[in-house]
């Protein structure tokens, strides 16, 4: 084949099975963008309208099709647009290869526009590896070496092609001195822990009574094997939030997330067990896991350099987590007394009703908890969910529940803010015959939601099934943090959120030639989800939403959990004071728990911890869907 350096990159991704490119044009990859004309556009190049947007939507792309996730930038400030996409593929470990434009190599160091050094501004997150192509002998080895690094340390990689290089002469490399060849296989590994380490383990889990599993993202090819393990030692299993597909819902002895965000049979399941099993997670909030020096505990981990960080394991496993439970599950003893896990299970069932009853409650005007409840029950079985971080993540992590065909996903670990709608695109292109679910808040949709429903209308005919559904709770609520912070004191925020101008997300979306709908009143909510998820193209489905509906921590008591709500006042009501309300139930969900539970009787502050009370209520709420077909309950990894 001949051809330039920019002809021959796009030939080498197609050989290791790259089929598309997100990316946004701009100086430094005109060479590539030339190539791709006479490619007939293959791989096929995905257009965004921001760089950031690009390195997200091959994250997403990623981490829904389970192969690598390629993403392209022009030199300069396309290049520092990619940080934030790349840092989120960094910490939630997934494989992506960053191709990055440079100004020619004869103008490098004089201070050329665009150029930045971008050997320096890339050197942390693409530390697996980082490389710039500077003669064409150098291709095929830099190439293969970014995508075999992304695979196997499951981290960005970048290679950086300078604007003169993609169109020089392609010379392949020769047997000779200072030419270094490469090959493109890739067979499949499996790492394994030693028979002596599983005996280990297997000695801690058989002799404990009250054993609880921990399971994130790491443990999503071990299902089945997590399920046979909780059977048969009589546990418990609470997940990480991107663990939450990992194992069903429908399960009844799976409790739900772990953490700030977490539901109370978790927080009891750690607080109670005297055995833990972490899989495939690198959970970072010890205060949420068992006391330390109360319990036993063993780890599974696929990376050396990540497995024990979090907690005083006594056992670490390191090795892929199904084939490490095939080799475990044979040194497990069933556990007879199945008493523990019934207990699990009554706390479950328990906190089904809870959040069937908060999601009930009267609102002013929608209940944003009943937007999450009314979807859960009408997901199609083979859905794709993405979230977003912010006040949308609580209600994403406590009322969807995972099915086994389901997926869903989040920026677990970076929490980036936008993340939802490039991720769903990337889920798109990976999975095109599958119905895809974004939720958003109103934060990240003017963050850069709009720009990107740009992109998901411009390819809406490129998908198979072409049902990509935006949800956006619309609350006015843009500044979580701050609100958090001057949950402590009478410090005003700034600047009140109110002050911004009203977005009309739904009518943008009709300017696209998209679907839009509004939903302001309570009745609307489940009619608008099935519009949405029948129609026949993107729709984003905006609810206007209350602020002030406050989340519980996780260890807050029973009783104040199924408490009566006390309706707000009437018309002039203070609605700011309500807005604080949820804010500071807020802020208290991100402040560790051990040793400060409200329900304890040394609690200090006991009085002062925000109860049913404070939740806006009508005297008749709204009243869920029924739930045809469900069960009878309901990393590294991130929060």
């Amino acid at each position: 084949m001949t051809g330039n350096v920019a002809d021959h990159l796009l030939a080498r991704l197609g050989e290791w099975g790259v089929s598309h490119v997100f990316g946004c044009p701009g100086d430094g990859i005109g060479g590539l963008l030339a190539a791709w004309g006479r490619a007939a556009d293959e791989p096929r190049f995905i257009r965004s309208r921001h760089g950031e947007m690009s390195a997200l939507e091959a994250v997403g792309y990623a981490k829904f099709s389970g192969r690598l996730g390629v993403c392209a930038a022009a030199s300069g400030p396309g290049a520092a647009q990619l940080l934030g996409g790349l840092y989120d593929a960094r910490l939630d470990h997934v494989p992506v290869v960053a191709l990055v434009g440079q100004v020619p190599r004869s103008a490098m160091g004089g201070s050329y526009q665009r150029e930045v050094d971008l050997h320096s501004l890339l050197e942390d997150v693409a530390s697996a590896f980082l490389e710039t192509v500077t003669v064409p002998e150098q291709l095929p080895n830099v190439l293969d070496r970014a995508i075999r690094s992304a695979y196997a340390r499951r981290a960005p990689t970048a290679v950086i092609v300078p604007a003169d290089v993609q169109e020089l002469e392609y010379t392949p490399p020769t047997q000779e001195f200072g030419n270094v060849p490469s090959s493109l296989d890739r067979s499949g590994w499996s790492a394994v822990p030693s028979a002596a380490a599983l005996e280990r383990a297997a000695e801690v889990l058989n002799a404990g009574e009250r054993v609880a599993v921990l399971i994130g993202r790491g443990a999503g090819r071990a299902s089945a094997e997590v399920q046979r393990v909780a059977e048969r030692l009589g546990a418990g299993v609470a997940k990480a939030l991107l663990g939450l597909d990992a194992l069903s819902d429908e399960l009844p002895y799976v409790t739900g997330p772990i953490g700030p965000l977490g539901t109370r049979p978790s927080y009891e399941l750690m607080r109670d067990c005297d055995t833990l099993l972490t899989i495939g997670s690198s959970f970072p909030y010890a205060e949420f896991l068992p006391e330390f020096g109360t319990v036993r505990a063993v780890s599974i981990d696929l990376d050396p350099q990540m497995i024990g960080l979090r907690y005083p394991y006594e056992v670490n496993l390191v090795g892929d987590a199904r084939e490490t439970l095939l080799r475990l599950l044979p040194l497990l003893h069933r556990t007879e007394s199945r008493d523990w896990q019934e207990e699990i299970i009554a706390g479950v069932q328990r906190w089904r009703r809870v959040l069937e009853h908060r999601a009930g409650l009267a609102a002013d005007p929608v209940n944003p908890e009943y937007v999450a409840h009314c979807l859960d029950p009408l997901l199609p079985p083979d859905a794709i969910v993405t979230c977003d971080s912010g006040s949308v993540t609580h209600w994403y992590a406590r009322h969807l529940r995972m099915r086994d065909e389901l997926r869903a996903s989040l920026s677990g670990t970076l929490g980036a803010t936008g993340c939802a709608l490039p991720y769903a695109i990337g889920a798109k292109f990976a999975r095109p015959e599958r119905p895809v679910v974004a939720l958003a808040g109103a934060g990240a949709m003017r963050m850069n939601g709009m720009a990107e429903l740009i992109t998901a209308a411009a390819y809406r005919d490129a998908w198979e099934n072409p049902r990509l559904v935006i949800g956006v709770w619309r609350d006015h609520d843009l500044d979580e943090p701050t609100g958090q912070t001057g949950a402590w004191g009478d410090a005003p925020r700034f600047p009140p959120p109110r002050t911004l101008p009203d977005v009309p997300y739904a009518r943008f979306a009709e300017s696209l030639g998209m679907t839009g709908i509004r939903v302001e009143e309570p009745e609307r909510v489940e009619p608008a989800w099935r519009e949405a998820l029948g129609a026949d193209g993107p729709v984003v489905v905006e609810f206007v939403t209350d602020p002030g509906v406050p989340l519980l921590p996780p260890d807050t008591d029973w009783e104040r959990m199924e408490a009566p709500v006390e309706p707000v006042a009437e018309e002039g009501a203070d609605r700011e004071g309500a807005d604080r309300r949820g804010f500071g139930a807020r802020a208290r969900e991100f402040l560790p728990h051990r040793g400060h539970r409200p329900d304890h009787p040394d609690h200090p502050d006991a009085s002062d911890h925000p109860d049913a009370s404070d939740r806006p209520e009508g005297p008749d709420g709204p009243d869920c869907p029924d739930r045809p077909g469900r069960g009878t309950t309901p990393e590294g990894d991130g929060p």
